[in-house]
């Protein structure tokens, strides 16, 4: 499918979940737990972390550990929870700032490195299984500067899911931070998203592949021409798919 036509089908998939709201306040709040865990849990198994859903679930709502599992993975269910909760609440404006990609790392990195937490890499990175190298790190600062100043334009002239897969493209090429790059990104293109009037869109851990194929092929300029193997229609397939699901939640 190309991206045109993936586009139309989320266009017409909205306008359709447009008309089933307003929701009640009890059913928003039901669903922002939902993707909450969701979210964690996905985002969290991309990046390698050995939580299933339901013990992810288990760690965000009640507080408790889960026997043989490593702190880390539950100081970064933890962190992204909370990071949630403020995506969610800048979700609430319609404008994205260099200074809430900066709080966003800070809130889900502060329990693992406080000191790094909310600040830009001073040492290079290199991210392994991928031919691409980051930026060196005194590059950082100028680039993200350059990225914000770009985000109006942007995103006034591409399509919603378009310019949520420009801006996670971005972030995760630029790579500003020393650890926790693919979260932040993901939770800044779900901000996006979100105020554009878009549910949570999730990129299942099965298809992790497909996922780091399609932000490589883009890093290292190895795109087809005709861009159907593109990032932007890989985060549109997501994104329609996340839609349907959904919707059949509202409609089951």
């Amino acid at each position: 499918m190309t991206l045109q036509q993936l586009l139309n089908q989320i266009d017409a998939l909205r306008a359709k979940l447009d008309a089933a709201r307003p929701l009640r306040a009890g059913e928003l709040s039901q669903l922002r737990e939902y993707y909450k865990v969701g979210l964690t849990y996905t985002s969290n198994a991309l990046e390698g972390n050995s939580l299933t859903e339901i013990e992810t679930k288990v760690v965000i709502e009640d507080g408790l550990t889960i026997g043989g599992k490593p702190l880390r993975d539950h100081l970064e269910a933890t962190g992204h929870a909370e990071a949630y909760d403020e995506m969610m609440r800048l979700a609430r404006g319609k404008t994205i700032t260099e200074e809430d990609i900066l709080t966003l790392h800070r809130i889900f990195y502060r329990h693992l490195d406080a000191e790094q937490a909310g600040a830009y890499r001073n040492q290079q990175a290199w991210i392994s299984g991928s031919e691409y190298i980051p930026p060196a790190p005194d590059r950082v600062p100028a680039l993200m500067r350059r990225l914000f100043k770009k985000l109006p334009k942007v995103r006034r002239e591409a399509h919603s899911a378009s310019f949520a897969a420009w801006l996670h493209l971005e972030l995760v090429t630029i790579h500003p931070f020393v650890d926790g790059n693919g979260r932040v990104a993901r939770l800044a293109m779900n901000l996006a998203l979100l105020q554009d009037g878009y549910p949570v869109t999730i990129i299942p851990p099965l298809r992790r592949m497909d996922y780091l194929l399609a932000l490589q092929r883009e890093q290292t300029g190895r795109v087809k021409e005709d861009r159907s193997d593109s990032f932007e229609v890989f985060i549109a397939e997501c994104a329609l798919d996340s839609l349907a699901d959904y919707a059949r939640m509202l409609n089951p």
